[in-house]
């Protein structure tokens, strides 16, 4: 694949951002086609699908960054996704850069009615997905905030200012749009020192997680972990204590009754407690 050919060489992707993008199937479309997605498309597959551009991609991925990373204030951008699968991403993302993180139901009037108490008049917006967050975009275009927005093939591109050309319906794809992203920003903000050094922060973490599948996973693990326990607990019991032997006298206690002892007759310990409780009290 030719290197982005709008980009300084500094920007050019390596091999493995290349292998990544197409791992996570961030070049494959959807089977519709808007007009003004034409001119990132590649070609057709015979079955209908639509595959994307990756150094189109890439061109966008990097000039979205060097847009995010001319904002003074990081807290001025706005990153938002109301669709599940990008909703840990934006998370992730403004963790890591700073910025102010919508991830669920956008309230209507967060831009446009000052008297609600969510109200944000942010500098910069990112959608994850211009169908799903259109009120947020409608909004951003009466108070004239630009928009980026991760664009697929059938995406509308009404309103917005900078279209990331990838698969917005995928988890993987979608965690792996915002990750670079977040890095790129990083490496031009000088957080990261330079291009050769690997981030630290793995992009597992931008993917969405199924809350139901983890909750399965913890359900399937835990009968063999109460097993596992009990039979220490049972074994702990059968290797430490002789529970056939006769009891014995409490070590330590002066005077204790014998195991033969007969509890009917009078004790038979030397000590005197009234005598002795008598001392200590006249000892005063």
């Amino acid at each position: 694949m030719a290197s982005p050919a709008n980009l300084p060489a500094i920007f050019n992707p390596t091999s493995q951002d290349i292998e990544m993008l197409l791992a996570a199937q961030c070049h494959l479309g959807s089977k519709n086609l808007q007009v003004h997605m034409e001119p990132y498309l590649w070609k057709t597959r015979p079955d209908g699908i639509n595959v994307i551009n990756i150094s189109k991609t890439w061109e966008k991925i990097v000039f979205a960054a060097r847009i995010i990373a001319a904002v003074d204030n990081p807290a001025d951008i706005c990153v938002i996704s109301a669709r599940p699968y990008g909703q840990r991403a934006v998370l992730k993302f403004a963790a890591h850069t700073g910025a102010v993180a919508i991830a669920g139901r956008f309230t209507p009037g967060n831009f446009t009615n000052y008297i609600t108490r969510s109200f944000k008049e942010p500098r910069l917006i990112i959608v994850t997905d211009p169908r799903t967050d259109a009120q947020a975009i409608k909004e951003a275009s009466y108070v004239n905030i630009p928009v980026i927005a991760l664009c697929d093939t059938d995406s509308p591109t009404e309103f917005v200012d900078v279209a990331i050309p990838t698969n917005n319906k995928g988890r993987h794809a979608i965690g792996l749009i915002w990750w670079m992203l977040a890095r790129e920003v990083l490496r031009l903000r000088g957080t990261l020192a330079s291009r050769e050094i690997e981030w630290d922060v793995v992009v597992d973490l931008y993917f969405y997680r199924d809350p139901e599948a983890e909750e399965q996973k913890e359900e399937e693990k835990a009968p063999g972990a109460d097993e596992a326990g009990t039979a220490v607990v049972e074994r702990g019991f059968t290797d430490n204590a002789d529970w056939t032997g006769e009891p014995g006298a409490a070590p330590g206690i002066e005077g204790a009754p014998q195991a033969d002892a007969n509890w009917a007759e009078p004790g038979t310990g030397t000590a005197d407690w009234a005598q002795e409780a008598t001392a200590g009290a006249t000892g005063w």
